[in-house]
């Protein structure tokens, strides 16, 4: 199976829901923000590895104690992922900070004032 073959965005999309539905609703670590989702998830070819990009939205010590908290409960996860899901092998799942949607919202305010600023210049 190629990494980008049907099968395998299938999977990797398949696993993305049913890990933000763990995430969401079955663990009750008080570490993890509940402003917490999952970007995407890339599964090995061989289904034995899996990065799953998340996204916290929160200050700085918030997405620390998240990943700490994903990290703490990985064999829970797993275990949920292996009952969900039907897959030869149960992929070991590492936890990647993805600040790609923080970048656009700080990316959008900044074009926002710009913006702004170049309004009220034609205004005057």
């Amino acid at each position: 199976m190629r990494k980008n073959s049907i099968k395998n965005i299938r999977i990797n999309e398949e696993v993305m829901r049913e890990l933000s539905n763990i995430i969401r609703g079955e663990i009750k670590d008080p570490r993890i923000n509940p402003m917490t989702s999952v970007v995407a998830v890339e599964v090995a070819p061989d289904l034995k590895t899996a990065k799953a990009y998340i996204s916290v939205l929160g200050d700085e010590q918030s997405q620390k104690d998240t990943i700490a908290g994903l990290k703490s409960a990985e064999g829970f996860i797993r275990r949920s992922l292996a009952k969900s899901i039907n897959l030869r092998n149960t992929p070991e799942i590492r936890f990647v900070l993805d600040q790609s949607i923080e970048y656009g919202i700080h990316m959008s305010k900044m074009i926002d004032e710009v913006t702004k600023d170049l309004k009220e210049d034609t205004d005057e």
